[in-house]
């Protein structure tokens, strides 16, 4: 049967694949799971204890750097965000910098 005119043949049309909310990779579920330690620091040091939250926070960009070391580029996900060695050299950069901050800044009175 032709179409009139006007009127468009039924074309058919391909599903939309459902919406992931979950990572789909291992290393996606890490960094995820970095980012409520880092979240937990922050927190910390809004509830006071400056020092150990910032500590808690290079922590987590720590360990964040070994993630990226030992995971294959595949599965690193959201940890991979430039080369390996640039990703790994910034956590650990930002992350040495804060802890070594957080240890030597001196004391202030109230």
């Amino acid at each position: 049967m032709e179409p009139e005119e006007g009127e468009h043949p039924l074309e058919e049309v391909e599903e939309a694949p459902a919406e992931r909310r979950y990572p789909s990779t291992i290393g996606g579920a890490l960094y995820l799971a970095m980012l409520a330690v880092i979240l937990g620091g922050i927190l910390v040091v809004v509830l006071g204890s400056w020092r150990v939250g910032i500590r808690i926070f290079a922590g987590a960009l720590v360990a964040g750097a070994g993630l990226r070391i030992v995971l294959k580029e595949q599965d690193a996900g959201m940890l991979a965000v430039r080369s390996k060695p640039v990703d790994v050299g910034l956590y650990l950069l930002v992350g040495g910098a804060l802890a070594t901050l957080a240890s030597v800044i001196p004391d202030q009175p109230l």
